[in-house]
């Protein structure tokens, strides 16, 4: 209720000491607390000049006194507006979603025929599609024929296809836009329409429209770029047609084109997937003689699959020949291989990565260490898994309950077997004859055998 009523108060506050305020800071002069009347008018010089206002209008953080002191400046005899002032005022308004202002702007930007920039077209089509409006961004773009208008560029059409393919059921609205873009607006669509409609026809699982507009892309004299043929690739690897994504890898070098990275990392994750690891590895070592390193990135990709098919070794091949690419293994792949190497038993390799990994200054996360310790204890070799847990306090890293869980009933198994062979060894040694008794030989089991049942008690 308080601050219903302070905002109240505020706002009554502007109303009334507004003129007052707009004239002492628009015209530089001392600042009186005579009340202004509603009848009275500035002198133009008073006002100030358009650029002023523009610039009064834009430092103001309040978009709806921004518009009282547009509407104040419009209301004096003679002043007419600067268009850069309507344009601010337009995104002020729009971005806070006071869109019934802003279609009153705009109106009035259309009846007083201002000659108006394709550029405002685009913030209002960029403003409704940040408040999910598709359907109003398309009849701002088509209503740009009833103003004074400079002409239309492609780009000013490729925001408004971003728009409408963000939202499925525009797409189709989209693609007609698209192929009826040239007769109606004079806008003949770029490689990046192109490559914005491919994509979505691509993600709404259409490719065969995707690589229609491919090849028409051809026919009609425009080049395609790096990133039309990385969004098929893409779009081929989601149908999991590999061999023809990579088909199309060849056909764009064959062009004279150099792929980016994305493309690689596109490629090769989706050769690890189809466990065409021998392809994946062959594309790897290619790269670099096709004008592109390796990063880190397609390196570790390459290791992920080889482990998780069941093949570290592989992964430990191409973790040593990144440095002679001069791309060093980070913490992702050295934790990849350990806990590949883990999976296929070979603890003892595992632990030699872990050791080189410490020694490059990587930290392991928890999960590498126990991997390691429940591989070890699973091959029965307890004091390896002792050493790792050691090496993982040591470096800080908390051990999880399941690494306890199985560590510490192995561990106490071994000292119970110890302490049995003690106990066994000290009743050989009483010299039992018939008449020695049961209670006297069986003293030092009594006390093992209650340990025992303690102990099984406490892991229940």
């Amino acid at each position: 209720m308080q601050g219903s009523l302070n905002c109240y108060c505020r706002t009554l506050i502007t109303v009334v000491r507004l003129p007052i305020i707009l004239r002492a800071t628009l015209t530089d002069v001392p600042y009186s607390s005579t009340p202004w009347q509603p009848q009275e008018q500035f002198p133009k010089a008073m006002i100030g000049s358009p650029a002023r206002i523009q610039k009064l209008i834009a430092t103001q953080t309040d978009p709806l006194l921004a518009k009282e002191i547009f509407d104040l400046a419009s209301f004096q005899p003679n002043f007419r507006p600067s268009y850069s002032s309507f344009h601010t005022l337009i995104c002020k308004l729009g971005r806070s979603r006071h869109f019934s202002l802003m279609e009153g702007l705009i109106n009035r930007l259309k009846s007083e025929r201002y000659p108006v920039t394709p550029g405002l077209f685009s913030d209002i089509i960029q403003i409704y599609g940040e408040a999910k409006m598709p359907e109003k961004a398309l009849k701002t773009f088509c209503s740009v024929l009833e103003f004074d208008c400079k002409p239309l560029l492609p780009k000013h059409l490729n925001h408004l296809l971003l728009v409408l393919v963000r939202h499925r059921n525009y797409i189709r609205t989209a693609f007609d836009l698209f192929k009826g873009c040239s007769d109606r607006f004079g806008i003949s669509p770029n490689t990046k329409s192109y490559n914005i409609m491919m994509r979505a026809f691509c993600l709404n699982d259409e490719l065969s429209i995707a690589y229609h507009l491919f090849n028409q892309m051809f026919k009609r004299d425009i080049l395609p770029d790096v990133e039309s043929y990385r969004i098929l690739m893409q779009g081929l690897s989601r149908k999991s047609q590999v061999n023809k994504a990579v088909d199309l890898l060849e056909d764009m070098l064959n062009k004279g084109f150099v792929p980016d990275t994305l493309t690689y990392t596109t490629l090769l994750n989706s050769l690890c997937r189809k466990k065409e690891l021998r392809e994946a590895y062959k594309l790897l070592c290619r790269m670099k003689v096709k004008g592109c390193n390796p990063d880190i990135v397609h390196y570790n990709t390459v290791i992920l699959g080889f482990c998780r098919e069941g093949r570290p070794l592989d992964a430990c091949k191409v973790l040593q020949d990144m440095p002679s690419n001069a791309c060093i293994p980070n913490l992702v792949s050295y934790r990849t291989l350990v806990s590949g190497l883990c999976e296929a038993g070979m603890f003892n390799e595992a632990k030699n990565y872990l050791q080189e990994m410490i020694s490059k200054g990587f930290s392991p996360h928890f999960s590498v260490f126990h991997a390691l310790v429940k591989g070890f204890c699973k091959i029965g070799k307890t004091d390896d898994a002792c050493g790792v847990l050691l090496e993982m306090l040591r470096h800080g890293e908390a051990p999880h309950i399941d690494t306890w869980a199985e560590l510490v009933p192995r561990t106490c198994d071994t000292i119970e077997l110890m302490r049995l062979d003690d106990i066994l060894g000290k009743i050989m040694k009483v010299d039992i004859n018939r008449d020695t008794r049961i209670v006297d030989a069986g003293d030092g089991l009594e006390e093992y055998v209650i340990r025992r049942i303690q102990a099984k008690t406490w892991r229940a």
